[in-house]
């Protein structure tokens, strides 16, 4: 029916690499007529080989999550590969119990993401029990393993200088988890942005609201019954930054008329607050599939002179949430 021998036919059905779009395509649509359907336990079974992808995380906020996760789903989607989600809490204290966890899962192969992507403990076992991976946004050993990464640093130094530019000079900051490397790297851009303004950051107005809503509630808090209160407020990502704005409002203050607030990561939660959120746009969907696409490629044999490493740029989004301070 399609013309091709029966081993072209399963490297087709099976996205293996060395088959041509005209023929995969031809193979894929016979199958169609024919009501084919591979089955992936006996293509395990051959291949030895799980086909099986892990994606582990650390508790970040929930819009980030689906964002990993639809990134990763949409390219392995209509292939041979399937997703694992395993999120693991506190890596940075146990990389070599997640380590453990990885290799008993029968993966083929794991996507990385903060903090984990940062613990070299966990990359030297992965790499001696030969389980492929790759590291999504990692701040350290970048020449190691396949790295989709952002520029965390220039991120943060364009929404500090945003809110500095605007006139503010008393600037409240909600750091994340400090064993993230991601909340290290956005306030050394903060620090780059402070200093280029001849300004040094107030640490009684640095407080750590942990990447969550909650944490991020009660440290916002503190911020804004401070005397003399901030006029602006920089939230490590939009959780907090939207916590910030619910306690402002909470202490009958209006955004950004008494306090300006900005965020980090452009999810789905900043674009539905009010006022919706300045913050900056970090592609985590298209660092999760172009992550997903490369240990793929990795994994199938694939090699061509594509670098390692591939940086996705950042993009600040002003919104109505940022005006410069009432006199």
């Amino acid at each position: 029916m399609t013309g091709v021998t029966p081993k072209t036919v399963s490297r087709a059905l099976n996205d293996a690499p060395h088959v041509s779009n005209a023929v995969r395509q031809k193979v894929k649509e016979a199958a169609a007529a024919l009501d084919y359907h591979p089955n992936l336990a006996a293509q395990s079974l051959i291949a030895r080989r799980s086909f099986l992808i892990g994606l582990t995380y650390e508790r970040p906020s929930p819009s980030y999550v689906v964002e990993l996760q639809n990134g990763a789903l949409s390219r392995l989607e209509n292939g041979r590969y399937r997703l694992i989600v395993l999120p693991f809490n506190h890596v940075a204290s146990r990389p070599a119990e997640l380590g453990t966890l990885l290799l008993r899962a029968g993966l083929d192969g794991v996507l990385l993401a903060p903090p984990a992507c940062d613990q070299p403990e966990l990359l030297d076992m992965l790499e001696r029990q030969k389980l492929a991976y790759a590291r999504i946004t990692p701040h350290s050993e970048l020449g190691r393993g396949v790295v989709v990464a952002m520029d965390e640093v220039a991120a943060g130094h364009a929404v500090a200088a945003h809110i500095l530019e605007l006139g503010h000079r008393h600037v409240g900051i909600i750091l994340g988890d400090p064993s993230h490397a991601a909340s290290k790297g956005r306030v050394k851009g903060y620090r780059q942005a402070f200093a280029e303004a001849g300004l040094a950051i107030d640490q009684k107005l640095v407080v750590t609201g942990d990447f969550t809503y909650d944490v991020g509630y009660e440290v916002a808090l503190e911020l804004l019954r401070q005397t003399p209160r901030p006029t602006a407020i920089l939230a490590q990502n939009d959780d907090m930054a939207v916590a910030a704005i619910a306690a402002a409002r909470d202490l009958g203050l209006s955004v950004p008329t008494d306090i300006s607030v900005a965020g980090f990561d452009n999810s789905e939660v900043s674009r539905t607050a009010w006022p919706q959120l300045t913050t900056v746009h970090q592609p985590v969907r298209e660092m999760a599939w172009d992550a997903a696409n490369r240990l793929i490629a990795a994994l199938d044999g694939e090699t061509d002179s594509a670098p390692r490493r591939r940086d996705h740029p950042h993009e600040l989004l002003i919104r109505a949430s940022t005006a410069p301070p009432a006199r």
